[in-house]
């Protein structure tokens, strides 16, 4: 007994450290029920390139944010159910060693560890956190993941029409189908309802037109269920906030992740397992 209260209490002071590293922007993390066990560094392929970012693994959620004053505060939290992640182990890249791929319904994404053994306990307490959690909570586990975006470098063109991009002609990404495009060739907008309930998001005129084809078949099988589809959206369809919200998702992280891979990465803490029996001491 006195054991399960002093767990509880440090673990609330785990999670209660954890909210408050990401300000009054973060969301509450603690509940009951909800254990931290384990947080470390990674570093996360975005479209700019191989960023820092501060992850927290829970019985139930991944958490992850980007890492500010020196790794002290934290921000732009996300969180993420365990039974909407998917794993999957990789080799070495080119600019990534140690790494493997995170999917979920809304943004699929490479990560990687200092070491090889931080990789391997990573993906080990999170398949191991998932498969517990799927069986407690009676949830299903996710079937639909979005596509990985393209990095920016990895093309100088635009994959649909190879014009080439200049400081006019900016890079963007399909949601649907990930590539590097341009603006001319992603005006069209859809609803791609794993990534987003409501938000019409920038797709390729390729994927607009695949979309478009199968829209009357998707509707009728939807009309069917009961349910809601992918919509489609002409150049001219606007949606209050909508290009606002893209805008900043495409804007780079204002932190220089150059600064934290030159000076930083050697002094990175190693990824911290807080609880080996990943539960609460049983009565």
């Amino acid at each position: 007994m006195v054991d399960q209260l002093t767990f509880a209490q440090e673990n609330r002071k785990r999670i209660h450290a954890v909210e408050n590293s990401f300000g009054p922007s973060g969301k509450p993390l603690y509940q009951l029920g909800r254990v931290l066990i384990g947080e470390g560094r990674l570093m996360k392929q975005s479209r700019r390139g191989p960023q820092p970012k501060v992850f927290f693994l829970f019985n139930d959620v991944l958490v992850y944010g980007s890492i500010i004053l020196n790794g002290r505060w934290h921000k732009k939290q996300q969180i993420i159910p365990l039974e909407d992640i998917q794993l999957e182990n990789l080799e070495d890249g080119v600019t990534m060693r140690n790494q493997w791929l995170i999917r979920t319904p809304r943004k699929s994404f490479y990560v990687a560890a200092d070491s090889y053994e931080e990789k391997q306990a990573w993906i080990e307490h999170m398949e191991d956190c998932r498969s517990r959690h799927l069986q407690s909570s009676g949830h299903r586990p996710g079937s639909t993941f979005a596509v990985t975006w393209i990095p920016d470098q990895a093309s100088a063109i635009c994959m649909r029409c190879s014009d080439k991009f200049t400081l006019t002609q900016r890079r963007h990404h399909c949601r649907k189908c990930g590539f590097v495009v341009c603006g001319a060739c992603s005006k069209r907008r859809a609803v791609i309802r794993h990534i987003h309930p409501t938000k019409w998001l920038r797709v390729c005129t390729m994927c607009h037109s695949s979309l478009s084809r199968t829209e009357a078949e998707a509707q009728e099988m939807s009309r069917l269920r009961g349910d809601s589809t992918e919509k489609i959206g002409s150049d001219e369809d606007e949606v209050e906030g909508s290009s606002e919200d893209e805008e900043a998702e495409e804007q780079m992280e204002d932190h220089d992740p150059s600064r934290w891979m030159d000076s930083q990465m050697d002094s990175w803490s190693p990824y911290v397992y807080l609880k080996p029996e990943h539960v609460r001491p049983q009565t």
